[in-house]
């Protein structure tokens, strides 16, 4: 095993204040949210990875 733990998040949103789920420059994305939230819970750098389905 490498250390690294994987996290299966189910999440549901209403896409109205967003642009997309993919990371943007300069727009509000969920995966950027999602990604910002991670790194203030877990540690910055931590959460890398994002994978949508």
């Amino acid at each position: 095993m490498d250390g690294r733990t994987r996290l299966r998040l189910d999440v549901s949103y209403d896409g109205t204040d967003f642009s997309g789920w993919a990371v943007q420059p300069d727009r509000r994305t969920v995966a950027g949210v999602l990604g910002e939230a991670l790194d203030l819970l877990l540690g910055a750098g931590t959460a890398t990875g994002l994978t949508v389905a």
